[in-house]
């Protein structure tokens, strides 16, 4: 079993056929055909047969097409790792929700990459319902955000972090003036960050509970973005609490009075066993909950991705 023909297996499971696998691979349709008939011989199992309906996997096609995923993924880890060990230097991977990377990674993971300088970070946003995938094919090493519920059991949470959000507007902005309604928030224009296009965390939640429509919701790419555009008198927006904090006190944003609006979230870091993840997780795993760290996440407001060092890479997946 060669990872030439994982691949083309792969490729087949992925696309629902043979011809769509080829052209992804750039091989004939023949190639694809030779290696999945090999694995068939090798492994004694039909993988799966062509119906009226496309492809209809065996229970054993379908453990090989999970296996294969894992595999690949740790073999494309492996050379990375090897290349990097050759100049002396780690990789640490990192899978984050969208709300954590804008304003709380930036401080943890500058902190972090300065204690090791031959390590670097690679962070990369998710949302949270993915991390549990991820993190099973190796394509991360850890992932931080909300904790996703059901997780396999060789992944390991710990929790490290409580935040709460905030509802916020213009001060000049009239629905600071009166505590709010549902009815009357559901009417107002909401400006939200990449965050609320989730459909797990608090921020998504707190919408659905309010049952704002779709056609009220201005998602812009960073919360920050959508603080600023409140900020102008345009609408409502969320906020960490730590984040808005100096804008509150500044009198450049207002606080909204609701008890709809009123949530807590917590973050916590995902990792497999120890005995399964890389040595640096384990590192950042222990270092996120100590005081230094904490401070570290919470220092400022909407520190951009783009202040990382230069050994610390920004990967923006959707």
């Amino acid at each position: 079993m060669t990872p030439t023909q994982l691949r083309a297996f792969a490729a087949v499971v992925r696309l629902g056929s043979v011809k769509r696998a080829a052209a992804e691979l750039e091989v004939s349709e023949a190639a694809v055909s030779l290696h999945v008939g090999r694995l068939r011989r090798e492994l004694g199992d039909k993988l799966f047969v062509r119906t009226s309906s496309g492809l209809a996997f065996t229970p054993g096609g379908l453990r090989l097409a999970s296996r294969a995923a894992e595999m690949l993924s740790l073999q494309d880890r492996t050379i990375l790792e090897v290349r990097q060990a050759g100049g002396g230097r780690r990789l640490l991977r990192v899978a984050t929700s969208a709300l954590f990377a804008e304003h709380a990674a930036p401080g943890l993971i500058d902190l972090f990459a300065d204690r090791a300088n031959d390590l670097d970070v690679e962070l990369s946003t998710h949302s949270p319902r993915r991390f549990e995938s991820l993190l099973l094919t190796r394509t991360v090493d850890v992932a931080i955000g909300p904790d996703p519920t059901n997780l396999d059991a060789s992944i390991v949470s710990t929790h490290f972090l409580n935040y709460q959000v905030v509802a916020v507007a213009a001060p000049d902005h009239p629905i600071t003036k009166f505590q709010p309604g549902v009815s009357t928030l559901r009417e107002q224009t909401w400006l939200l960050g990449p965050s609320a296009a989730d459909d797990s965390g608090v921020i998504p939640g707190m919408l659905r509970r309010i049952n704002v429509p779709e056609e009220h919701q201005r998602i812009f790419q960073s919360h920050a973005a959508a603080l600023e555009e409140a900020k102008r008198g345009k609408g409502l927006a969320l906020g960490l609490s730590f984040v808005v904090s100096q804008d509150l006190a500044n009198g450049d944003l207002k606080r909204i009075s609701a008890a709809s609006l009123q949530a807590q979230g917590a973050w916590s870091i995902f990792t497999l066993t120890e005995l399964q993840a890389p040595p640096a997780a384990a590192e950042l795993t222990r270092f996120v909950t100590t005081p230094r760290a904490t401070q570290a996440m919470l220092r400022g407001t909407g520190v951009s991705l783009g202040r990382f060092r230069p050994s610390i890479h920004v990967t923006l997946w959707s």
